[in-house]
């Protein structure tokens, strides 16, 4: 494998993880890669499920911090670590997770949309009643919403996130019937100087296609995209860089030269091989 950068990743200071993050540094130094960027789940005002209370996804920042710091040192001469974030997107918790960003020197900021309009799109219910079509629409201009209330972020996480858990996942999804809401999302994003992740996660759960779908990848390129990160969204040892050479060649085949990497909320372009 080249010398890939995962920057989307959970360990056990995930509430959806129990991932110890010594043990993934671990696996990550054994495949070779030249760094790895932990994001830990930050949504505010996550709805309760009946298995879970939407707090789970409340990060402890400074256990975090504090195991980060410690394991970043332990490792220095075998691996770059980066000490990141996703915060959970919704419009009413905006200020909020600016003040959280403001509070830790994060190297990068995931800014994902895993809640419309109160709803989990992971529950069945998101979809009863409704095509998938009109739940996917409605999906997708949450992400406009949010974009438009938040800007604190630098790359929108896994766009099309929603699909993933669709009845029929993404066998029945065109990127194509959605370019109108789409262009909106990535023109914007561009607009406000945000890039875009590919992440992988999509693939273990049985999807076809990464997130975002080839389509939304190639317009955000031809829209003059250039912001792109590679993240696994693995919550465990065994999907770290999962699908990255395919992930690789996608970017190749969409026009991309270059994948990003972030330190200090910086980009660097790395060039694909």
């Amino acid at each position: 494998m080249p010398n890939f950068s995962d920057f989307h990743l959970h360990s056990a200071h995930s509430g959806d993880s129990d991932a110890p993050m010594e043990e993934m540094i671990l696996s990550g130094i054994s495949l070779g890669l030249d760094s790895m960027c932990f994001t830990e789940h930050m949504d505010l005002e996550f709805p309760d499920s009946p298995e879970d209370p939407g707090s789970i996804f409340l990060l402890d920042p400074e256990p975090y911090l504090r195991e980060f710091t410690h394991l970043k040192d332990k490792y220095r001469e075998k691996i770059r670590l980066l000490f990141g974030v996703e915060l959970g997107l919704q419009p009413q918790v905006a200020n909020a997770n600016a003040a959280f960003v403001r509070s830790y020197d994060f190297d990068f900021v995931i800014g994902s949309t895993h809640v419309c309009n109160g709803k989990d799109p992971c529950c069945p219910s998101f979809f009863q009643g409704r095509s998938e079509q009109d739940a996917f629409r409605e999906y997708f201009e949450s992400i406009l919403k949010n974009i438009q209330t938040f800007s604190d972020f630098d790359v929108c996480g896994h766009l099309d996130y929603a699909i993933r858990y669709a009845p029929n996942m993404d066998r029945n999804y065109c990127g194509a019937d959605y370019q109108d809401i789409m262009d909106a999302i990535l023109k914007l994003l561009l607009e406000k100087g945000k890039g875009i992740e590919l992440n992988t996660g999509g693939i273990k759960k049985g999807m076809k296609e990464f997130h975002p779908c080839t389509f939304i990848l190639k317009r955000y390129r031809e829209l003059g995209g250039e912001v792109i990160t590679l993240g696994s969204d693995s919550h465990d040892t065994a999907h770290i860089a999962h699908a990255f050479e395919p992930a690789a060649e996608l970017l190749k085949e969409s026009g991309f030269d270059y994948y990003t990497v972030f330190e200090k909320r910086t980009p660097k372009f790395v060039r694909l091989a």
